[in-house]
């Protein structure tokens, strides 16, 4: 298999190196731009970067840290994430880092009309929201009865990376370009470089950035200790989820014996506790058949398993 060229902007030290030094800041500008649909007088026009970890009057209780947190021209503040492993209660994390950054805006003696707004945006390597089909959201306070928008200073954008599915012959605006990029930029064939950037020359710049040619041997190993860490930790997990469902399955099966003795429920049991068993058997299955390289169709095909759980197997399976 060929060396790509471009890295992985998923991986936590390319994404911060892109977006969150001086030296990339107008990618970061172009982005923000793009994503929040910034034009004329609204636009961002420069950007300071702010001390990404919040001074721990909180580090006793909660370590806060962000991934790229900047102000613009008119003091409104950014907190952009890359989360890839999904974590319990990660909307919650982004509520409480907007806030956090809300209230550490104001000096002593300063008046609440000085405070500013803040945007979040986080590309995540993980459904967020199951119910809903689009793969870019944004979240704000309503008024429940006229939905009127009086609350402006927060706001959350979520991108879904798993439901970008555009082919790059489908790229049609600079949002879908940014989310091919996060989601495809480590397999892009330079061949098919021009067709996806255009006339986006800010898309080419991103690229640009993930050179692995133009990288120094100390960022280059710093990015593989942190692609490590990254694939240990999407190990780990996707191993506590096996056996939590094996003990399951395990769970119920004793119960079902118990109930066959007492005489309790017997059909309605055996058919669940069975059900789940062949689901566990399947998912096995499909974990012998992804090693031995077969498509996720055909694989859909013979386990009846969805082809996003197919996707999620392949991606964090542990070999």
């Amino acid at each position: 298999m060929l060396l790509s060229k471009f890295l992985d902007p998923k991986n936590d030290f390319a994404f911060k190196r892109i977006l969150g030094t001086e030296k990339h800041q107008d990618i970061l500008i172009h982005f923000i731009n793009d994503i929040l649909g910034f034009e004329g007088a609204n636009q961002i026009q420069t950007v300071q970067f702010l001390k990404a970890a919040q001074d721990p009057e909180i580090a006793c209780k909660k370590q806060s840290l962000v991934d790229v947190l900047c102000t613009d021209q008119m003091g409104r503040q950014y907190i952009i994430e890359m989360q890839v492993v999904r974590t319990r209660g990660f909307e919650k994390r982004a509520q409480y880092y907007a806030s956090k950054a809300y209230s550490r805006q104001l000096d002593r003696g300063e008046g609440y009309e000085y405070l500013k707004e803040v945007i979040f945006i986080a590309i995540t390597d993980f459904v967020m929201f199951p119910d809903k089909v689009n793969y870019y959201s944004t979240h704000c306070l309503l008024d429940k009865e006229t939905y009127s928008h009086d609350l402006k200073d927060f706001s959350f954008t979520f991108l879904e990376l798993p439901k970008f599915t555009k082919t790059i012959d489908e790229l049609n605006n600079l949002i879908e370009k940014w989310c091919y990029f996060f989601k495809h930029a480590d397999e892009t064939r330079e061949a098919d470089l021009a067709k996806i950037v255009g006339n986006d020359k800010v898309i080419l710049d991103a690229y640009e950035a993930l050179n692995r040619f133009g990288w120094s041997e100390i960022e280059l190993n710093t990015y593989e200790q942190e692609d490590k860490r990254e694939r240990d930790a999407r190990a780990i997990i996707a191993q506590q989820v096996f056996e939590a469902e094996t003990r399951i399955v395990e769970a119920e099966a004793r119960g079902e014996a118990r109930g066959e003795a007492r005489g309790e429920a017997r059909g309605e049991v055996k058919g669940k506790t069975e059900g789940k068993a062949e689901t566990l058997d399947n998912t096995r299955i499909a974990i012998e058949l992804i090693k031995q390289g077969l498509s996720l169709e055909e694989i859909v095909e013979r386990t009846g398993i969805t082809i996003d759980m197919l996707a999620f197997l392949r991606k964090h399976m542990v070999h």
